[in-house]
């Protein structure tokens, strides 16, 4: 199940419309408190708490969810930066019936909530904040944060200011950009989404665990999906972008390549010729290893098959506009994406978006915050992966994977997000000594 990621000013609207269907200010703040003071305490248990509460929604929100941790038995204290500046967070402040520190003074606690600041915050924090804020986090064991650390601008995933590290984040309605983009996103910890009765539609969100093709028992290796990959000058990358085809599931995997291949599976056909149109081919997978030969990406645009453009396919192209037309998926990271497209205006997420739009393809823009984008404004932020991907070759191992689903019959913009949700969770399996030919492995 995939969880929805909206802009601030999407949550502010969907909260407006709550409310003009009734719902009270005050009610999705009592919601989003008690979900707050919930998650934190199934995370630590009954573990003296300070609260950092700010002066706006934000803030309101902590002090909810001081009064249920008190409840549940929790020795909680709440310092307050300023004085609440909205009807719904002096209403909250008036229903904690504890004491309220003074900011300057308050003492540190095993755990921190942080609800100084959220989805607003559009400049860093001030200097004698932040230093206070850093000191009182720095000396808990477990911070958790409000909606989002304080700090990080939501939309982009800027940090506008030094964030603290979070252990746990819990968010309100649905995702918010920043939960996965970087650099944001390396400092949420856990990231929990309350339902706090606001209904969110979008059509952006975290890309889940995909719902793959069933086996079908009548089937044979061709409708199963056949992958046709073109071979260039380095051949242990095409070798391992068919390996991680044929282990993605495709039926049959066929690599077009001038000379033998070491290390290929048996079972993966290796021949000298390169029929590019065979109405068979459930996918064609050209860039990996490729080199610096332009004939065989021009040979791969000839065919009408659904196809896969990585690495050097990506550097030979030249203008995205060729892409029309040619049901592509393509997987650049930074440096090609720039090279493709030059420098897009706005986050990663709407520079990915405009990539689509331009090019007519699926667009897997890499990195640590990846994400796959449709041309028709779909979108998928990849939830974490494991660091240790950033290695050779890992790219050749998606590429693969894309084909073998897009070949098993997935749309490309499925097979696109469920190659992507594979690809980190096969990561996580490999463990943090894995080199590209274990992720192949672990699929």
């Amino acid at each position: 199940m995939t969880r929805p990621i909206i802009t601030a000013a999407q949550m502010r609207t969907a909260e407006e419309q709550a409310i003009a269907r009734g719902t009270t200010v005050e009610t999705l703040m009592e919601r989003a408190g008690a979900s707050l003071a919930e998650a934190a305490f199934r995370f630590a248990g009954p573990v003296e708490t300070l609260v950092l509460c700010g002066p706006g929604n934000n803030g309101g929100d902590g002090y909810v969810a001081a009064r249920h941790l008190a409840r549940l038995g929790v020795p909680v204290r709440v310092a307050a930066l300023a004085e609440p500046a909205t009807d719904a967070a002096r209403w909250a402040r008036g229903q904690w019936d504890g004491p309220v520190e003074e900011w300057s003074h308050a003492k540190p606690a095993p755990m921190v909530l942080d609800c100084l600041f959220g989805t607003g915050l559009k400049r860093g924090l001030e200097e004698a904040v932040l230093a206070r804020f850093l000191e009182l986090t720095g000396a808990a064991e477990l911070t958790v944060a409000c909606d989002l650390p304080s700090g990080v601008e939501a939309d982009s995933g800027a940090c506008l200011s030094p964030v603290p590290q979070a252990d746990l984040t819990v968010t309100f309605g649905a995702l918010k950009p920043a939960h996965r983009l970087m650099p944001a996103m390396a400092y949420m910890g856990r990231v929990v989404l309350a339902d706090i009765g606001v209904g969110v539609v979008n059509a952006w969100h975290e890309i889940g665990e995909p719902e793959l093709p069933p086996l079908d028992p009548a089937g044979h290796k061709y409708s199963r999906g056949l992958v046709h990959a073109l071979a260039g000058k380095m051949p242990g990358a095409i070798a391992l972008a068919a390996k991680a085809a044929a282990r993605a599931g495709a039926g049959y995997v066929r690599v077009s390549t001038s000379r033998a291949i070491d290390g290929l599976p048996a079972a993966v056909v290796q021949t000298d010729t390169a029929v590019i149109n065979d109405p068979r081919i459930g996918c064609l997978l050209v860039g990996p290893g490729m080199g610096d030969i332009p004939q065989v990406l021009t040979l791969a645009l000839t065919s009408y098959a659904p196809k896969v453009l990585d690495a050097d396919a990506l550097g030979q192209l030249g203008e995205p506009e060729r892409l029309k037309g040619q049901d592509a998926i393509i997987t650049p990271h930074a440096g090609e994406f720039v090279k493709l497209f030059g420098t897009l205006p706005g986050s990663k997420a709407e520079q990915a978006l405009e990539a689509a739009r331009q090019s007519g393809a699926v667009v897997v823009y890499k990195g640590p915050d990846t994400l796959v984008a449709a041309p028709d404004g779909r979108l998928g932020l990849a939830p974490p992966a494991p660091a240790w991907l950033a290695s050779a070759g890992t790219g050749d191992v998606l590429a693969g994977m894309i084909a073998a689903l897009r070949a098993r019959g997935m749309p490309a913009f499925e097979a696109a997000c469920g190659a992507v949700w594979l690809h980190g969770r096969a990561a996580e399996r490999a463990g943090p000594g894995m080199i590209a030919d274990d992720l192949v492995d672990a699929l």
